[in-house]
């Protein structure tokens, strides 16, 4: 038979590996085989761990203060069961007492005790996170970490090490926090699907911060599944409080749902302090839902928040229910409110930018639109100083979507104001938030190239159709796991600390003085179109009405572009051809003709978020004009004339295209003795040597727009895909590329209204000139109009200029909707 101490050293293993109700049944049977007081505490303060997993907080506390009042236990064994109790009493998230009951766990403690020491901090470190206290989370970790390494605990060491990531996450380094969750992962995994579920959890609210709320709702109900199958009540109500948190302003109804789902989960295993943490966050989405708040219950809350010093927490839900107040009128409640929260300069950004908004709307409210949008400027500056922290044009694209409802904000108050400058401002401001950073090439890496090669090779296995049943499976697995890992690799890049100021809408119009050209800027604003033009010396704001017309005509555009872009019969091409002018012509009418006269001059058009991919070079108003379309007018301003005419061009054919190699050979006749790779020479390390020595790089290949991760679009070379990432590792990137291959002028709308694609990563790169198709093109207008654009580029146009010359004349039956991207005139 086993004795008490053999069980509970069974139970401990089991416990340690997740299996806590095997756990529970050793530590049981070892408390009705133990004789003396120290036995019993040593397993009562184990069997406390696995109660309060798997029963109440109450009946773990319980256990934690039995052991306490026994009389014959040693002082080592004493502050053991403080470390736990403290331990518990965080769990339940009553932080005052964990901090008493850990001190004197750290007096009673040896200072040889390791394992034990490293959990007080471990502990102690979990305090500090729930009340946001950064600074103190992560000295407690460290602490931690260095007691584990002391005694050799490895998976100790890694949840330290993911705890202490958890606190970069907190302070706005995304990259370092998930370098350090990802290098605990495997040891988490190791441990047991629970540690995994748990990992998972933080992990998600890295995406979140991120700016990815689909994979972190996706992963944070994974682990909230996991967790619930194994009896894991207050870590699976913990994974559904961020989840809520995640909905906030999203779906404020479910978020609400899935709030009071963890409030019942925690109010049912008594931890009442979170109980309160996810009520507040149902307060919330009640406001947001628009709801009738219960203030008087929200201000009970607040006070009850603060006082288990959870500030931010109450903060925020004061900033909420000010919210509600503006809303209804109540503006001198609403001030009260906002002048009770101070998130300082260590708060987590969504409550900084939180406290911008609902000042801005506060001051809007009070007929002082000037104040609101100094507001909103302050909120925009603390977001790009962030996004000019990170180097990776992927995370700076995701993370504008922090920035969305106070970028609306500002142009909704702008449209209100009604001056052009005005808009103009901030439509600079608001679209592409992203634009405003200066970007900055990122180191060689080693390792990314590796995966790159790795992934290539993988995507040109499966394309071959060579590799089926299992071996599919698996070789797919290994490619999102490339992905991911080249994703977050590159997310730990510095970026340059740098953000540019929009240009004056007088700036723009001096410079469209001296070239005779005009501007369009086009807004969608809560589904409602306008434009900002600037043409003959004159600015104006036209109200182009409701954008439901102009949605529903490019939803079915794309169809006709592919259509148009096959080899179709004679009468059913005519029909195509037919519907597809007459739904140019109607957006035309929607989006051009009530602009006025925009001159004969070229044109600079910067379109919104939901216009991309629109195919302009083809309405019948811009038609054969010189046009460019930037990423911003403040980028176009600052690139034009900022060019030198190309002396040299390189051409790369890719497989599978039938008139590839004919159109490289026919482009390049207009350049002295370029480099040509043909399609057995274009394999990817040879086609990066030839477009970072070369002013033009043209390249005739197929194309894949990827929307889920659209730096993973790529160009189709003999070995394999040649992808956004790879531009990045370029040593000098070219003047102008020429893309003539389908679907890489396609664009991803990402949260927050930031375009990222192909001929994003090129601009942000820093190539002046992207001439690209948003939709298929037919491989004879491909041959045909990239022929000619040569002859002009070698000719020294601009490139603009070269692309609308070679489209004109074209076929009526042939249509070109390749586009000139960036500054290309």
């Amino acid at each position: 038979m086993l004795g008490a101490g053999e069980l509970h050293r069974r139970g401990l293993e089991s416990a340690n590996a997740g299996r806590h109700r095997a756990a529970r049944r050793d530590y049981l049977l070892a408390l009705q085989r133990a004789t003396d007081d120290e036995t019993i505490a040593r397993i009562e303060l184990s069997l406390a761990y696995v109660e309060s997993e798997l029963g109440t907080a109450a009946r773990g506390l319980e256990l934690c203060h039995h052991a306490l009042a026994l009389p014959d236990i040693p002082d080592e064994v004493r502050g053991l069961v403080h470390g736990q109790l403290g331990m518990l009493q965080m769990r339940a998230g009553d932080g005052e007492a964990a901090l008493v009951s850990l001190a004197e766990a750290e007096r009673l403690l040896p200072a040889t005790e390791h394992r034990a020491l490293g959990n007080a901090h471990l502990a102690r470190g979990n305090v500090h996170l729930q009340r946001r206290d950064v600074t103190a989370a992560r000295h407690a970790f460290r602490a931690a970490d260095e007691h584990y390494a002391a005694a050799g605990l490895v998976r100790q060491r890694m949840k330290a090490r993911h705890n202490l990531g958890y606190t970069h996450l907190l302070a706005g380094d995304i990259p370092t926090a998930l370098r350090l969750m990802q290098e605990a992962a495997p040891t988490f995994a190791e441990l047991s699907p629970v540690y995994e579920a748990v990992g998972a959890q933080d992990r998600a609210e890295a995406l979140l911060a991120a700016g990815m709320p689909e994979d972190a709702a996706s992963a944070l109900r994974t682990s909230a599944r996991a967790l619930a199958s194994r009896g894991m009540r207050q870590r699976q109500a913990e994974a559904l409080l961020v989840l809520a948190r995640l909905l906030l302003t999203e779906d404020p109804a479910e978020s609400r749902r899935v709030a009071r789902r963890a409030m019942r989960l925690f109010a049912g295993r008594g931890s009442e302090v979170w109980a309160l943490r996810a009520e507040a966050v149902a307060v919330a989405a009640d406001v947001l839902a628009g709801r009738d708040t219960d203030r008087e219950r929200a201000a009970a809350l607040g006070r009850e928040l603060r006082g288990h010093g959870l500030h931010r927490d109450a903060g925020q839900l004061a900033l909420h229910v000010a919210r509600a107040a503006v809303e209804s009128g109540d503006l001198a409640t609403a001030a009260r409110l906002v002048r009770r929260t101070h998130p300082g300069p260590d708060a987590p950004l969504g409550n900084r930018l939180l406290r911008h908004e609902v000042r801005a709307e506060l001051a809007a409210a009070r007929q002082r639109p000037a104040h609101a949008l100094e507001e909103v400027r302050a909120g925009l500056a603390e977001l790009h100083e962030w996004q000019s922290s990170f180097g990776s044009l992927d995370l700076q694209s995701s993370l504008v979507g922090h920035g969305r409802r106070l970028a609306l904000t500002g142009l909704g108050l702008a449209l209100a104001d009604g001056r052009p400058e005005v808009a103009f401002e901030w439509a600079e401001r608001a679209r592409a938030l992203a634009v405003r950073v200066a970007p900055v090439r990122p180191p060689a890496d080693p390792t990314t190239a590796a995966e790159l090669v790795e992934l290539r090779e993988l995507f040109a296995t499966l394309g071959s159709g060579a590799d089926h049943g299992p071996g599919t499976t698996a070789a797919r697995r290994r490619v999102a796991e490339l992905q991911q890992s080249i994703r977050e690799r590159a997310w730990q890049g510095e970026g340059s600390g740098r953000v540019t100021d929009p240009v004056s809408l007088e700036a723009v119009s001096e410079v469209l003085a001296a070239t005779g050209g005009a501007l369009v800027s086009h807004l969608v604003v809560e589904e409602h179109l306008y434009g900002v033009v600037v043409a003959g010396g004159t600015a104006k704001l036209v109200d182009l009405g409701s954008f439901a017309p102009v949605r529903q005509l490019l939803q079915g555009l794309q169809a006709d572009l592919d259509m148009m872009a096959t080899h179709l019969p004679g009468p059913l091409r005519r029909v195509v051809q037919a519907t597809l002018q007459d739904r140019l012509a109607q957006l035309s009418g929607h989006l051009l003709a009530p602009l006025g006269d925009l001159g004969d001059g070229p044109v600079v058009l910067v379109p919104s978020g939901a216009l991309a991919g629109t195919p302009w070079s083809m309405l019948p108003a811009l038609t054969g004009r010189p046009l460019t379309v930037p990423r911003s007018a403040s980028l176009w301003v600052r690139r034009h004339g900022d060019r030198r005419s190309p002396r040299s061009a390189g051409f790369v054919a890719g497989p599978r295209v039938a008139r590839a190699e004919e159109e490289i050979s026919h482009a390049a006749r207009a350049w002295p003795d370029p480099p040509v790779l043909g399609v057995a020479e274009a394999r990817a390390a040879a086609v990066s040597e030839v477009a970072g020595a070369v002013d033009v790089l043209h390249v005739a290949a197929h194309g894949r727009h990827s929307a889920d991760n659209p730096l993973f679009s790529g160009l189709e070379l003999t070995d394999g895909p040649w992808f956004g990432y790879d531009i990045d590792r370029l040593a000098a990137v070219p003047q102008t590329v020429v893309l003539s291959a389908c679907e890489l002028g396609r664009s991803t709308v990402r949260w927050g209204e930031e375009a990222l694609g192909m001929t994003t990563a090129w601009l942000h790169a820093g190539s002046h000139a992207v001439i690209a198709s948003p939709a298929s093109v037919d491989d004879d207008v491909a041959c045909a109009v990239l022929s000619r654009v040569h002859d002009r580029l070698a000719a020294g146009d601009h490139p603009a200029y070269a692309l609308a010359t070679a489209t004109r004349g074209l076929a009526d039956q042939l249509s070109s909707p390749f586009l000139c991207y960036g500054a290309g005139w």
